[in-house]
Protein backbone atom coordinates (compact mmCIF):
# COMPACT_ATOMS: atom_id res chain seq x y z
CA UNK A 1 0.00 0.00 0.00
CA UNK A 2 1.80 3.41 -0.85
CA UNK A 3 1.28 6.63 1.17
CA UNK A 4 1.47 9.63 -0.23
CA UNK A 5 1.72 13.11 2.55
CA UNK A 6 0.85 16.31 1.51
CA UNK A 7 1.08 19.53 3.33
CA UNK A 8 -1.94 20.64 2.60
CA UNK A 9 -5.19 19.15 0.95
CA UNK A 10 -5.38 21.66 -2.30
CA UNK A 11 -1.84 20.34 -3.04
CA UNK A 12 -3.05 16.99 -2.57
CA UNK A 13 -6.33 17.38 -4.53
CA UNK A 14 -4.28 18.84 -7.67
CA UNK A 15 -1.89 15.81 -7.35
CA UNK A 16 -5.04 13.42 -7.38
CA UNK A 17 -6.67 15.25 -10.05
CA UNK A 18 -3.50 15.26 -12.19
CA UNK A 19 -2.90 11.50 -11.92
CA UNK A 20 -6.41 10.52 -12.82
CA UNK A 21 -6.25 12.68 -15.56
CA UNK A 22 -2.68 11.25 -16.63
CA UNK A 23 -4.62 7.51 -16.64
CA UNK A 24 -7.53 8.74 -18.32
CA UNK A 25 -5.14 9.68 -21.61
CA UNK A 26 -3.06 6.83 -21.04
CA UNK A 27 -6.04 4.82 -21.74
CA UNK A 28 -7.32 6.79 -24.24
CA UNK A 29 -3.86 6.65 -26.28
CA UNK A 30 -3.71 2.57 -25.94
CA UNK A 31 -7.19 1.57 -26.41
CA UNK A 32 -10.43 2.48 -27.71
CA UNK A 33 -12.27 0.81 -24.56
CA UNK A 34 -13.78 3.48 -22.10
CA UNK A 35 -11.67 3.97 -19.30
CA UNK A 36 -14.06 3.14 -15.96
CA UNK A 37 -13.86 5.56 -13.14
CA UNK A 38 -15.47 4.55 -9.65
CA UNK A 39 -16.09 7.84 -8.11
CA UNK A 40 -17.47 9.01 -4.15
CA UNK A 41 -19.48 11.82 -2.65
CA UNK A 42 -18.79 13.62 0.53
CA UNK A 43 -16.26 16.28 1.35
CA UNK A 44 -13.35 14.41 0.64
CA UNK A 45 -13.62 14.27 -3.08
CA UNK A 46 -14.69 18.03 -3.45
CA UNK A 47 -11.39 19.69 -4.45
CA UNK A 48 -9.92 16.99 -6.37
CA UNK A 49 -13.66 17.53 -8.50
CA UNK A 50 -12.87 21.40 -8.93
CA UNK A 51 -9.25 20.71 -10.23
CA UNK A 52 -10.11 17.80 -12.45
CA UNK A 53 -12.62 20.35 -14.14
CA UNK A 54 -10.46 23.26 -14.55
CA UNK A 55 -7.89 20.67 -16.29
CA UNK A 56 -10.97 19.73 -18.69
CA UNK A 57 -11.32 23.67 -19.15
CA UNK A 58 -8.00 24.06 -20.41
CA UNK A 59 -8.00 21.36 -22.82
CA UNK A 60 -6.12 18.93 -20.88
CA UNK A 61 -8.31 15.74 -20.12
CA UNK A 62 -11.38 15.12 -22.08
CA UNK A 63 -13.94 12.51 -20.39
CA UNK A 64 -16.12 11.65 -23.65
CA UNK A 65 -14.53 8.21 -23.21
CA UNK A 66 -14.64 7.68 -19.69
CA UNK A 67 -17.46 5.72 -18.07
CA UNK A 68 -18.49 6.34 -14.25
CA UNK A 69 -19.77 4.54 -11.34
CA UNK A 70 -20.44 6.12 -8.18
CA UNK A 71 -20.05 4.36 -4.43
CA UNK A 72 -23.68 4.72 -3.59
CA UNK A 73 -26.78 7.13 -2.64
CA UNK A 74 -29.47 7.12 -0.10
CA UNK A 75 -32.85 5.60 -0.62
CA UNK A 76 -36.17 7.09 -0.37
CA UNK A 77 -35.11 10.68 -1.88
CA UNK A 78 -35.72 11.90 -5.06
CA UNK A 79 -32.80 12.47 -7.65
CA UNK A 80 -33.12 16.54 -7.39
CA UNK A 81 -32.92 16.28 -3.91
CA UNK A 82 -30.23 18.69 -2.53
CA UNK A 83 -28.48 15.92 -0.44
CA UNK A 84 -29.14 13.16 -3.58
CA UNK A 85 -25.43 11.83 -4.50
CA UNK A 86 -26.80 12.45 -8.16
CA UNK A 87 -27.27 16.36 -7.05
CA UNK A 88 -24.12 16.45 -5.65
CA UNK A 89 -22.70 14.57 -8.59
CA UNK A 90 -24.20 17.03 -11.12
CA UNK A 91 -23.50 19.97 -8.84
CA UNK A 92 -19.71 19.22 -8.27
CA UNK A 93 -18.50 17.65 -11.45
CA UNK A 94 -20.65 16.47 -14.23
CA UNK A 95 -22.03 19.40 -15.10
CA UNK A 96 -18.69 20.45 -15.43
CA UNK A 97 -17.43 18.05 -18.30
CA UNK A 98 -17.72 16.65 -21.35
CA UNK A 99 -19.21 13.20 -20.16
CA UNK A 100 -21.86 11.54 -21.98
CA UNK A 101 -25.49 11.57 -19.81
CA UNK A 102 -25.67 7.59 -20.82
CA UNK A 103 -21.92 7.15 -19.53
CA UNK A 104 -22.95 8.10 -15.72
CA UNK A 105 -24.03 5.20 -13.67
CA UNK A 106 -25.58 6.11 -9.82
CA UNK A 107 -27.47 3.61 -7.62
CA UNK A 108 -31.10 4.36 -7.70
CA UNK A 109 -32.53 4.50 -4.31
CA UNK A 110 -36.10 4.70 -5.71
CA UNK A 111 -35.74 1.71 -7.45
CA UNK A 112 -39.45 -0.59 -7.28
CA UNK A 113 -36.87 -3.67 -6.23
CA UNK A 114 -33.84 -2.51 -4.73
CA UNK A 115 -31.91 -5.91 -4.31
CA UNK A 116 -32.83 -5.90 -8.54
CA UNK A 117 -30.99 -2.85 -8.79
CA UNK A 118 -28.15 -3.64 -6.59
CA UNK A 119 -27.56 -6.45 -8.63
CA UNK A 120 -27.79 -5.16 -11.95
CA UNK A 121 -25.30 -2.45 -10.76
CA UNK A 122 -22.69 -5.32 -10.11
CA UNK A 123 -23.49 -6.56 -13.26
CA UNK A 124 -22.77 -3.51 -15.28
CA UNK A 125 -19.70 -2.92 -13.85
CA UNK A 126 -18.62 -6.16 -14.74
CA UNK A 127 -20.17 -5.67 -18.12
CA UNK A 128 -16.96 -2.88 -18.32
CA UNK A 129 -14.79 -5.29 -17.76
CA UNK A 130 -14.46 -3.57 -14.05
CA UNK A 131 -13.78 -0.54 -12.77
CA UNK A 132 -10.18 0.71 -14.04
CA UNK A 133 -9.59 3.20 -10.95
CA UNK A 134 -11.76 3.59 -7.72
CA UNK A 135 -11.80 6.84 -5.96
CA UNK A 136 -12.81 7.02 -2.48
CA UNK A 137 -13.01 8.91 0.85
CA UNK A 138 -13.36 7.30 4.42
CA UNK A 139 -15.63 8.05 7.70
CA UNK A 140 -13.79 9.12 11.36
CA UNK A 141 -14.75 5.53 11.84
CA UNK A 142 -13.03 4.06 8.74
CA UNK A 143 -15.95 3.49 6.29
CA UNK A 144 -15.33 3.48 2.89
CA UNK A 145 -18.73 4.31 0.64
CA UNK A 146 -21.59 3.39 3.28
CA UNK A 147 -19.63 -0.12 4.12
CA UNK A 148 -19.65 0.88 7.85
CA UNK A 149 -17.93 -0.89 10.83
CA UNK A 150 -18.83 -4.43 11.04
CA UNK A 151 -19.82 -4.73 7.43
CA UNK A 152 -18.73 -8.13 5.45
CA UNK A 153 -15.01 -6.97 4.13
CA UNK A 154 -16.13 -9.51 1.00
CA UNK A 155 -19.09 -7.59 0.04
CA UNK A 156 -20.74 -6.65 -3.07
CA UNK A 157 -23.13 -3.23 -3.80
CA UNK A 158 -26.16 -4.30 -1.40
CA UNK A 159 -28.73 -2.31 0.76
CA UNK A 160 -27.40 -1.14 4.11
CA UNK A 161 -28.90 -0.24 6.95
CA UNK A 162 -27.22 3.33 8.36
CA UNK A 163 -25.70 3.49 11.45
CA UNK A 164 -26.71 6.04 14.26
CA UNK A 165 -22.84 7.60 14.08
CA UNK A 166 -23.42 8.09 10.26
CA UNK A 167 -26.85 9.73 10.38
CA UNK A 168 -25.50 11.75 12.98
CA UNK A 169 -22.48 12.44 11.19
CA UNK A 170 -24.44 13.43 7.49
CA UNK A 171 -27.37 15.44 9.73
CA UNK A 172 -25.22 18.74 8.91
CA UNK A 173 -26.06 18.03 5.55
CA UNK A 174 -29.72 18.36 6.54
CA UNK A 175 -30.33 21.22 8.72
CA UNK A 176 -28.23 19.00 11.20
CA UNK A 177 -32.01 17.24 11.82
CA UNK A 178 -30.77 14.08 12.43
CA UNK A 179 -34.59 12.84 11.48
CA UNK A 180 -34.32 14.03 8.09
CA UNK A 181 -31.33 11.68 7.23
CA UNK A 182 -32.30 8.91 5.49
CA UNK A 183 -32.08 5.78 7.45
CA UNK A 184 -31.43 3.30 4.17
CA UNK A 185 -28.71 3.41 1.49
CA UNK A 186 -27.60 1.26 -1.31
CA UNK A 187 -23.68 1.02 -1.94
CA UNK A 188 -21.28 -0.92 -3.51
CA UNK A 189 -19.36 -3.02 -1.49
CA UNK A 190 -15.92 -3.79 0.51
CA UNK A 191 -15.62 -6.41 -2.55
CA UNK A 192 -16.65 -4.23 -5.32
CA UNK A 193 -14.00 -1.71 -4.35
CA UNK A 194 -11.36 -4.32 -3.58
CA UNK A 195 -12.21 -6.02 -7.31
CA UNK A 196 -10.77 -2.45 -9.33
CA UNK A 197 -7.55 -2.29 -10.48
CA UNK A 198 -6.36 0.66 -8.85
CA UNK A 199 -8.26 1.94 -5.83
CA UNK A 200 -6.81 5.42 -4.49
CA UNK A 201 -8.62 6.74 -1.10
CA UNK A 202 -8.65 10.64 0.03
CA UNK A 203 -7.46 11.07 3.66
CA UNK A 204 -7.47 14.96 4.63
CA UNK A 205 -8.33 16.70 8.21
CA UNK A 206 -7.47 15.95 11.36
CA UNK A 207 -11.25 14.03 11.92
CA UNK A 208 -9.53 10.89 9.98
CA UNK A 209 -6.45 10.54 11.99
CA UNK A 210 -7.63 7.55 13.65
CA UNK A 211 -9.16 6.26 10.58
CA UNK A 212 -5.98 6.34 8.98
CA UNK A 213 -3.94 5.20 11.50
CA UNK A 214 -5.93 1.98 12.04
CA UNK A 215 -5.98 1.88 8.00
CA UNK A 216 -1.89 1.89 7.68
CA UNK A 217 -0.20 0.62 11.35
CA UNK A 218 -2.96 -2.22 12.67
CA UNK A 219 -4.43 -5.45 10.65
CA UNK A 220 -7.10 -6.07 8.37
CA UNK A 221 -10.23 -5.98 10.68
CA UNK A 222 -14.06 -5.17 9.75
CA UNK A 223 -14.59 -3.26 11.83
CA UNK A 224 -12.20 -0.46 10.00
CA UNK A 225 -13.15 -1.01 6.60
CA UNK A 226 -10.92 0.92 5.09
CA UNK A 227 -8.20 -1.27 6.34
CA UNK A 228 -9.30 -4.23 3.63
CA UNK A 229 -7.02 -1.51 1.43
CA UNK A 230 -3.69 -3.29 2.75
CA UNK A 231 -4.56 -6.31 0.50
CA UNK A 232 -4.91 -4.59 -2.56
CA UNK A 233 -2.04 -4.83 -4.71
CA UNK A 234 -2.79 -1.37 -6.10
CA UNK A 235 -3.62 0.60 -3.27
CA UNK A 236 -3.00 4.25 -2.17
CA UNK A 237 -3.73 6.47 0.29
CA UNK A 238 -3.08 10.42 -0.71
CA UNK A 239 -3.28 12.33 2.64
CA UNK A 240 -2.82 15.33 4.39
CA UNK A 241 -0.58 16.41 7.19
CA UNK A 242 -3.47 16.40 9.77
CA UNK A 243 -4.44 13.71 9.06
CA UNK A 244 -1.58 11.51 9.85
CA UNK A 245 -1.54 12.98 13.38
CA UNK A 246 -2.19 9.62 15.27
CA UNK A 247 0.43 7.59 13.24
CA UNK A 248 4.02 6.46 14.77
CA UNK A 249 6.56 9.39 13.56
CA UNK A 250 8.79 6.60 12.24
CA UNK A 251 5.72 5.60 9.79
CA UNK A 252 5.71 9.43 8.57
CA UNK A 253 8.99 9.83 8.07
CA UNK A 254 9.28 6.23 6.36
CA UNK A 255 6.68 7.27 4.03
CA UNK A 256 7.60 11.16 3.32
CA UNK A 257 10.99 9.47 2.50
CA UNK A 258 10.02 6.65 -0.53
CA UNK A 259 7.80 8.77 -1.81
CA UNK A 260 9.57 12.03 -1.89
CA UNK A 261 9.76 12.69 -5.07
CA UNK A 262 6.02 11.78 -6.74
CA UNK A 263 5.04 13.85 -3.67
CA UNK A 264 7.10 17.16 -5.21
CA UNK A 265 5.70 16.52 -8.89
CA UNK A 266 2.53 16.32 -10.63
CA UNK A 267 1.83 13.48 -12.87
CA UNK A 268 2.26 13.84 -16.04
CA UNK A 269 -0.54 15.19 -17.94
CA UNK A 270 -0.58 15.97 -21.69
CA UNK A 271 -1.23 18.99 -22.91
CA UNK A 272 -3.64 18.14 -26.12
CA UNK A 273 -6.94 16.09 -25.38
CA UNK A 274 -6.30 12.78 -26.49
CA UNK A 275 -9.82 11.23 -26.34
CA UNK A 276 -11.80 12.22 -29.51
Amino acid sequence: MRILIHEEKERMAKWIAYYVAAKINKAAGESDKPYVLGLPTGSSPILVYKELVTLHKEGKVSFKNVVTFNMDEYVGISEDHPQSYHYFMNENFFDFIDIPAENINILDGNADDLEVECAYYEAKIESFGGIDLFLGGIGPDGHIAFNEPGSSLTSKTRIKTLTHDTKVANSRFFNNDIKQVPSIALTVGVGTVMAAKEVLVIVNGYNKARALQQAVEEGVNHMWTISMLQLHPKGMICCDDESTMELKVGTVNYFKDIEGNQIANLPVVEQEVIVA
